[in-house]
């Protein structure tokens, strides 16, 4: 550790590292999310299918997220444990207006939080899409989901609209709190 991070330590301003999993179903919006806590210049205006998985780096108040932007396709699922044991936090994006694969979403997080290499990390989860007209409610999908039976970390849900931003904030606010506590 140099001089300069020493003094950023004292007064209290280092930049801790965290490592952050982004999952869920395929098409539900994570990179897109992804993409609106970047800085404005370094935004992407075309966002495509993720592809296995992708990595950056973001600064969010004293913390440096690595995100791993794991694909939500079914072939690509089975690696997100790989990522598991290095695992800060989680941000699970849910498709708001996707009712017919809800069931799957579940299954999915289900296991992962079953995972022994998870075990109290905090998950904020995104209702993402919020802005289309068949969208659910985030009660409603904290039903679907199962989310009142998670009692073993810190999770919260929050409905947002990737293509705007709004929510995301809010949602990493939550995590940073959170990781920013341990």
């Amino acid at each position: 550790m140099g001089l300069f991070d020493k003094l950023l330590s004292f007064l209290g301003v280092s930049g801790k590292k965290v490592n952050v999993l982004v999952v869920g179903l395929d098409n539900s919006g994570k990179t897109t999310i992804i993409e609106r806590l970047k800085p404005r210049p370094k935004q992407s205006a075309e966002v495509a299918p993720t592809v296995g998985f992708s990595v950056d780096e973001l600064q969010k108040g004293s913390l440096t997220f690595t995100v791993f932007d794991m694909s939500g396709a079914g072939r690509y699922r089975t690696l997100w444990e790989q990522y598991y044991r290095e695992a800060d936090a989680v941000i699970f994006v849910v498709d708001s207006a996707d009712k017919l694969r809800m069931v799957v979403a579940r299954d999915e997080m289900e296991h992962m939080l079953a995972h022994p290499n998870l075990r109290k990390v905090p998950v904020v989860f995104f209702a993402n899409k919020k802005d289309l007209p068949v969208a659910m409610p985030p009660v409603e999908i904290a039903q679907a989901l199962g989310l009142d039976n998670i009692k073993d970390r810190p999770w919260q849900i929050v409905p947002s609209n990737g293509l705007s931003g709004e929510g995301v904030d809010k949602g990493v606010d939550w995590l940073a709190e959170r990781l920013g506590k341990q």
